[in-house]
């Protein structure tokens, strides 16, 4: 007699509900229930109101400043490690605290490391995320991970704008290889801006290597934080003769003025995914859903079926 896999259940951590909601109806499924309790000093405790003893959950939740998200998600890992469920899979669109993956300078942490063990610890089996700031940071879990690539959903995009003239650009150097990848999968050229940094936020300098006149430009980054960078860039491109200049980014923190800085500046349009909870709304950005990316790749770790072709930029 065959062995039936029971189904998996999905739940979500509360930041991150709206996409949850989306992602359980692409699989075919509804959310499980979690009731979280908080005390009047803020203190909250996370409880699954359903029965996890030997099931495969996912559990959504992106990890996004406040530290309240990160907490969240170890909270409710531990409760699901303690219910005996038999596999805890962490699905986490957006991992945070990864730009700092390594010593940049002396006597500072390497949170993203840090945060991969605590994952670890407080039960996940798993990790299933999209577009890691930097792709090392896999490296730092024992457990497996999943990093899908949100060019799944901005390839056929920017396939459907049918620009002329089409060129790729990264806003530094650091992101010329998904700049690359981007121009490989569009056959364009690619340009690059050179940045200096005076601290964390602030850019003193910026230069553009490459050539953007004529051109409609494509800025292609990992996340958009308070647009310094690609809203000065764009004004860059806009002055050596692009036509047009766009900018694709998979992570829309957007902190501070980041959105009247996006809507004053000559940025055509922002693409981002809904892997964070957009403030509110802007006539400039456009939000796609990686739900569906997302509910696939569950349903195969579920069904143990090869995800190679969500690794593919």
């Amino acid at each position: 007699m065959a062995y039936l896999v029971p189904e998996p259940k999905i739940f979500a951590c509360s930041n991150s509900r709206a996409l949850a909601e989306k992602i359980a109806k692409a699989y075919g499924m509804s959310l499980g229930n979690v009731d979280i309790s908080r005390y009047s000093d803020g203190e909250f405790q996370p409880s699954f109101e359903e029965s996890v003893r030997g099931a495969r959950i996912f559990l959504i939740g992106s990890t996004h400043p406040s530290s309240e998200n990160l907490m969240e998600m170890l909270l409710m890992l531990d409760a699901a490690k303690r219910a005996s469920a038999r596999h805890i899979t962490a699905v986490m669109p957006y991992f945070g605290w990864a730009r700092q993956d390594r010593k940049d300078k002396p006597r500072v942490p390497i949170a993203a490391k840090l945060i991969a063990k605590m994952l670890e610890t407080a039960g996940a089996t798993r990790i299933i995320t999209m577009d890691l700031h930097a792709d090392q940071i896999q490296g730092f879990f024992e457990k497996p991970v999943d990093h899908l690539f949100a060019s799944t959903m901005f390839l056929p995009y920017l396939k459907g704008l049918n620009l002329e003239n089409l060129t790729i650009a990264s806003p530094d150097m650091g992101g010329s290889k998904r700049a690359y990848a981007y121009s490989k999968a569009l056959s364009c050229d690619v340009v690059i801006c050179y940045k200096q940094r005076a601290k964390a936020n602030v850019i003193s300098h910026m230069e553009l290597i490459g050539n953007v006149e004529g051109k409609n430009v494509v800025l292609v980054d990992d996340m958009v934080d308070t647009a310094g960078t690609l809203t000065k860039a764009a004004d860059l491109m806009m002055e050596r003769g692009a036509i047009s200049v766009r900018a694709i980014t998979s992570h829309g923190l957007l902190s501070g003025n980041a959105i009247e800085r996006i809507e004053k500046s000559q940025l055509k349009e922002l693409i981002i995914t809904d892997s964070i909870p957009v403030k509110r709304d802007s006539d400039k950005i456009r939000v796609l859903s990686c739900a569906e990316l997302f509910a696939d790749v569950m349903q195969r770790v579920h069904q143990n079926t090869s995800i190679a072709s969500k690794f593919l930029m």
